[in-house]
């Protein structure tokens, strides 16, 4: 019997699969398949903390997969690091981010550098569909919560603020209303 035609013989009439709470369910051996393209809306809709580890897994993948893809192009000896650079953006000082979960002393300063322009760019960005563009001082008030929190570089958070290029930035790619007062000096 093909796989086809499993579902459609007398014998197994009874054992259509059946969609309950998003979960395609089949009788016929106890297989439980996850249906797990819901829509980038709804997967982005899910409350923090609420997430089992295979579903964390297949989030955070996405590292993982930039680093395989990139590791196979020939990249010049000064570009060696792109993949590593690419692949450690969503790492954190304390040990928490991921791919590898990495600290403080194991991570370069263009990681940290990616991490911070990453953090801002999504913070910022007003084009997702499942949340408004925060405003500057939201933003880096967040990152400064972020650096207190050991996720972010403070001396390098630091040099982002201080060298101006969050808003330079901002008045190239944030709308008007995103551009409001921020006293940078209070997380220097």
């Amino acid at each position: 019997m093909t796989s086809q035609n499993i579902f459609s013989s007398a014998k197994n009439r009874t054992k259509l699969p059946r969609i309950i709470h998003g979960v395609l369910i089949s009788k016929y051996r106890n297989i439980y398949i996850h249906l797990y393209n819901r829509g980038e809306l709804y997967n982005l809709r899910v409350k923090r903390g609420t997430l089992s580890e295979e579903e964390r897994y297949k989030i955070n993948e996405h590292l993982v997969q930039t680093i395989k893809m990139l590791t196979q192009l020939p990249f010049p000896r000064h570009l060696s690091r792109v993949p590593e650079i690419a692949g450690g953006h969503h790492e954190k000082l304390d040990g928490t981010g991921y791919p590898k979960g990495l600290h403080d002393k194991d991570m370069q300063a263009p990681e940290k550098m990616m991490a911070i322009a990453d953090i801002f760019e999504a913070l910022t960005a007003s084009d997702r569909p499942y949340k408004k563009g925060k405003t500057l001082s939201e933003a880096l008030k967040i990152m400064n919560f972020m650096k207190q929190d050991q996720h972010i570089d403070a001396d390098l958070f630091a040099v982002f603020l201080r060298s101006g290029v969050y808003l330079e930035y901002a008045h190239q790619y944030l709308s008007p209303e995103q551009i409001d007062e921020a006293d940078i000096h209070a997380y220097i």
